[in-house]
């Protein structure tokens, strides 16, 4: 909650007395993320504003086919812009298609107080052309075919893991979920065949920067969790599309608005089994004895929620394996947010390669460039291998030279463990190419029947670097790229702290 735009926090019994337990100012510079009061009420000003009114018209746009929505401006040390809450809004011609993002009104900034609810700047610096909404429109009945036939999936009509209340188990593992309104659900309290393994994780930020430094591009770099909650952005997942048949749903109620009355997302969260032809284990052999064949199907549970924000829609399944593997997967599926352009073709300007590759985007269609961008998932695990008693260890792949009176071979590679001392030995930029290495959460009071530490090995995979200078505004914010693993002592477990400007 924000009070003369300070950000609060406040929390409420609401178990009968309705008391406030806690009523404190958040420190630092933050502010949270945009309510949906906000969203809608900034929206609706460009109608009544002389000068958007004249630039829309200069294009030969209606007033009525015109569509604005709220985004956040980021963070860049404008003293003018420090202890307000601003939300610039991006305008769109609806007009002939339902992808309103394929036709954007290009060069058209407005930035407005959403406190005071007024337009404080406004800037219109380029008229490119609108690109056509011709064969633009997305939805299934504005499709041509020929179409594919797909065939009927498999469909596992008695699903084998139970649900009470907020408890799942299946397979030997047994968690909590519950929805969130910043990450969309938390799992927690995780458990495999009796044994703890994490007590919770979350989506702790998706950070997406464009890479177009124009006047009314330069500021999309943003944070989809902190800024505009996933949990906020998701709709009612659809059976049958969404989630297969036999998936079990979850409803959500979430407090939000200035009143904090509570309202309902149905089917947030849905639960289901999976299995598609993969396999879990295999050997074969011939041997005197006879054939061997021995096979088991890959079957796994998958806790999904999908957030729909702007043109992107994010599906994130937690995948929980019967060999004690938890895999969590992330997919980017939508829309385009392009940069509407005077090109029709390539290079018909004649320009140089120079210019060509300082276009930050590909032509993807008439006028229209799909501008560069990244998309950087973080995710917060806290884990509890068996115990809250945890240490985190890196398992350098290293190279060790044979000498020649040895062996034939020259060379081999071992495993050597080290087992960080501070926080700063834990912040990890993974580089499997020069620096190959493997990763583990460690309890170092417990050991197996054999005598190795009890542990549970970390597999990022999809990393990537940020290519974002050090100094630029933008990668302060999103300090937390720089490295792809952090592991600290005593991290912060509140998902619904604020977002932070600065790290």
């Amino acid at each position: 909650m924000t009070i003369d735009t300070k950000p609060r926090k406040i929390i409420v019994d609401v178990s009968g007395s309705g008391r406030i337990v806690e009523n404190k100012e958040i420190p630092g510079s933050g502010y949270p993320a945009l309510s949906e009061e906000a969203e809608n009420a900034t929206a609706y000003l460009p109608a009544t504003y002389q000068p958007f009114l004249d630039s829309i018209a200069a294009r030969g746009i209606a007033i009525d086919d015109v569509y604005c929505e709220a985004a956040s401006p980021g963070w860049f040390n404008v003293s003018a812009e420090e202890n307000r809450i601003l939300v610039y809004l991006l305008c769109y011609d609806t007009k002939g298609t339902a992808n309103v993002y394929m036709r954007p009104l290009e060069g058209v900034t407005i930035a407005v107080d959403a406190t005071e609810m007024k337009i404080i700047r406004y800037l219109d610096v380029l008229k490119a052309p609108m690109p056509t909404s011709k064969g633009t429109d997305y939805r299934f009945a504005a499709q041509k075919g020929p179409f594919l036939t797909f065939s009927k999936p498999g469909v596992i009509e008695h699903p084998s893991f139970t649900l009470d209340g907020h408890i799942v188990k299946w397979a030997g593992w047994e968690f909590h979920v519950r929805p969130n309104l910043r990450s969309q659900n938390v799992i927690s309290i995780v458990k495999k065949d009796g044994r703890s393994v994490m007590y919770q994780g979350f989506v702790s930020e998706v950070f997406v920067p464009y890479q177009s430094a124009t006047t009314d591009w330069y500021w999309r770099t943003y944070m989809d969790a902190g800024e505009y909650n996933l949990g906020f952005l998701s709709l009612p997942l659809q059976p049958l599309n969404d989630c297969p048949r036999g998936a079990t749903f979850m409803n959500a109620t979430f407090a939000a608005g200035p009143d904090g009355s509570p309202y309902v997302t149905d089917n947030l969260i849905c639960i289901f089994e999976r299995y598609a032809g993969d396999i879990a284990w295999r050997h074969a052999e011939d041997l005197p004895v006879g054939d061997i064949r021995e096979s088991r199907p890959k079957m796994t549970l998958v806790v999904r929620t999908i957030a729909s924000n702007g043109n992107y829609d994010y599906i994130f399944d937690w995948e929980f394996q019967t060999d004690g593997i938890i895999r969590v997967k992330v997919e980017a599926t939508g829309v385009l947010e392009i940069s509407a352009n005077a090109m029709k073709y390539v290079n018909e300007a004649n320009m140089t390669k120079a210019e060509i590759d300082k276009m930050y985007g590909t032509l993807i269609s008439e006028n229209t460039i799909g501008v560069f961008h990244d998309h950087f998932f973080s995710f917060h695990l806290d884990m509890d291998v068996d115990g809250p008693n945890n240490s985190f260890v890196e398992g350098k792949l290293v190279k060790h030279l044979i000498p020649p009176e040895k062996s034939l071979r020259k060379s081999r590679w071992g495993l050597e463990k080290y087992v960080a001392k501070t926080e700063d030995e834990a912040r990890i930029q993974i580089n499997p190419i020069e620096h190959p290495a493997q990763y583990y959460v460690m309890n170092p009071s417990k050991k197996t029947r054999l005598g190795n530490q009890v542990s549970y090995r970390l597999v990022p995979s999809g990393v990537a670097p940020s290519l974002l200078d050090p100094s630029d505004y933008p990668q302060i914010r999103a300090g937390f790229t720089k490295n792809q693993v952090l592991y600290v002592n005593d991290m912060q477990t509140d998902v619904d702290t604020y977002h932070q400007k600065k790290m």
